[in-house]
C-alpha cells in the first residue's frame, strides 16, 4: 500500500508572538515595561501612531527627547530560541537582524557620497533603501544633520539634466514627509533655487518624479512666506495643470489641486493658474466623477480662481463649466457643497451677463441654489449667500422657463433693499 503523508499543524508558541502583530517576531526587543514585542511592530506604534504607552501594560513609556534613543533591548535569548525553532518546524528562517540604522552612519554615507559621480548615485539608492525599510529609518535620515539640505542640493542641481540622481533624492525627500517647517528651514531658505528646480522636474518625463515635486510644492505652498509665493512664475504653474492633465496618479492629482488652493490667494496667482488652463482641467476632473476628496479639492480650487474676473470668465466659458460645479452641490460633502455655491455665487454676482444667467437656469444652477435653502445641512452663511444671488437677479431666474414651479415655490421673496438686475434683463 502506498504510503499517505499527513501534515501536523505545529502550533507556535505564545511567547513568540508578538503582542501587536500576532505573528512571530523576528527581531524581539524589551520595552522598559518588561514586555517584548517585534521591533518593527513597536517602532511603528511609537514613531508612526504617535502612542506614548507600553501597549500590553498601558504604562507611560519614557520617551526621551529623541525618539531614535528610545530604550528597545535586543532579546537575543528569545531571538536564537525562535531562530532555532524555526529551523525544526517551518519552512520559512528568520535570519539575525541589521543593528539599527544610527545618524553616525548616515552621515558618514553622505561624506562617501563626494567621492564621484557613481558613489553619489549609490550612496542616494542606498538613502532610499533605508527609508524605505521602516518608520525609524525615515526619521534618522531626517534627523541626521545636513542629510535634507544635501537631497535638496542634489535635486537643485540635478533637475535641468536627465539624472538619475535627481529621481532617486526626490524620491527620497518626499519619502521623508517633512513638516512645513522643516522644509522651508532645510529647503527653500538653504536652497532658494530649489523652488525654480521643481519645475525642471515637473518638466521630466518621469511620472513617479514629477508626482514627488508637486507633492514637495504642495508643503512649500503652505509654508512660504507671502511675498515668495506672490513671486512664483508662470511656468510652475503651468507645470502643475500639466500633472492634473495628465493624471500622473490620482495622489499627484490631490497634491496639485491642493497646491494651486494654497496658492491661488497670492499675488496674480489667481490669473497664471487661469492662464496655465487650470479652470478647463478642474471641470474636466469634475465630469470624471472623481472620489470624495478629489471632489471636495477640484470645487476649492475653482472657487478659488472664480477669485478673479479671468476665472470666472473662464468657468461661465467652459460648455459644461456651470453644469460641472452645479452638479456636485448637495451630492458630495457639506465641503464640497459650500465650495460649489460660493463658485456659482461669485459667477453670478461679478459677471452676470444675459447668457450667462440663462445658463445657469438651463443646467439646473438656480435650482440647485434654491435647495441649499432647504437644506437642512447647509449653514447660515451659505444659505445668506444664496439668498443675496436669487433676490438679486430675482427678475430674470422668476420668469425663466427652465425654473419649474416647484423651485419657484422655494424662491425667497424680495426684500425692500434688493434691487433686480435691470441690465441682466434687458
Amino acid at each position: 500500500m502506498e504510503k499517505v503523508e499527513v501534515e501536523v499543524e505545529v502550533e507556535v508558541p505564545s511567547y513568540f508572538v508578538c503582542p501587536i502583530s500576532l505573528e512571530i517576531m523576528r527581531d524581539p526587543v524589551i520595552l522598559p515595561s518588561g514586555i517584548t514585542y517585534d521591533r518593527q511592530s513597536i517602532e511603528r506604534w511609537i514613531f508612526a501612531d504617535g502612542k506614548t504607552t507600553c501597549p500590553v501594560t498601558r504604562l507611560p513609556l519614557p520617551l526621551p527627547a529623541d525618539d531614535l534613543d528610545l530604550d528597545l533591548t535586543p532579546n537575543h535569548t528569545l531571538r536564537r530560541l525562535i531562530q532555532a525553532w524555526s529551523a525544526l518546524h517551518s519552512s520559512e528562517r528568520f535570519p539575525t537582524p541589521k543593528p539599527p540604522l544610527d545618524k553616525h552612519s548616515v552621515s558618514r554615507l553622505l561624506q562617501e557620497s563626494s567621492a564621484s559621480r557613481h558613489h553619489l548615485l549609490s550612496c542616494l539608492r542606498k538613502l532610499k533603501a533605508l527609508v524605505s525599510e521602516g518608520e525609524r529609518n525615515r526619521r534618522c535620515v531626517e534627523s541626521t544633520p545636513g542629510a535634507v539640505e544635501f537631497l535638496a542640493s542634489v535635486v537643485a542641481s540635478a533637475a535641468a539634466g536627465d539624472d538619475a540622481e535627481c529621481d532617486v533624492a526626490i524620491d527620497v525627500l518626499a519619502s521623508l514627509k517633512l513638516s512645513e517647517r522643516r522644509i522651508v528651514e532645510a529647503v527653500a531658505e538653504k536652497n532658494p533655487e530649489f523652488v525654480d528646480a521643481l519645475v525642471g522636474v515637473l518638466r521630466r518625463p518621469y511620472y513617479p518624479s514629477r508626482a514627488h515635486a508637486v507633492a514637495i510644492l504642495r508643503s512649500l505652498a503652505g509654508a512660504l512666506s507671502p511675498a515668495r509665493l506672490a513671486a512664483l512664475g508662470e511656468d510652475l504653474f503651468r507645470e502643475v495643470v500639466r500633472v492634473l492633465r495628465d493624471r500622473v496618479s490620482q495622489q499627484a492629482t490631490k497634491a496639485a489641486l491642493q497646491a494651486l488652493v494654497e496658492l491661488a490667494p497670492w499675488g496674480r496667482n489667481r490669473v497664471k493658474a487661469v492662464s496655465a488652463g487650470a479652470v478647463e482641467v478642474v471641470v474636466e476632473i469634475l465630469l470624471e466623477g472623481p472620489d470624495r476628496r478629489t471632489c471636495e479639492l477640484a470645487l476649492a480650487a475653482a472657487e478659488r480662481l472664480c477669485g478673479c474676473a479671468e476665472g470666472r470668465a473662464a468657468l461661465a466659458r467652459h460648455p459644461a463649466g456651470v453644469a460641472a460645479v452645479a452638479k456636485k452641490a448637495l451630492r458630495v460633502s457639506h465641503a464640497a457643497t459650500d465650495r460649489a455655491v460660493r463658485a456659482l455665487c461669485a459667477v453670478a454676482r461679478h459677471a452676470p451677463a444675459a447668457a450667462v444667467l440663462a445658463e445657469m437656469a438651463s443646467v439646473g444652477a438656480v435650482a440647485k441654489l434654491c435647495l441649499v435653502l432647504q437644506s437642512p445641512d447647509c449653514g447660515d452663511r451659505t444659505k445668506e449667500r444664496v439668498r443675496e444671488v436669487l433676490r438679486l437677479h430675482s427678475r430674470v431666474w422668476r420668469s425663466s422657463p427652465c425654473l419649474s414651479p416647484q423651485f419657484l415655490a422655494l424662491y425667497p421673496p424680495p426684500s425692500s433693499s434688493s434691487s433686480s438686475s435691470t441690465s441682466s434683463s434687458s
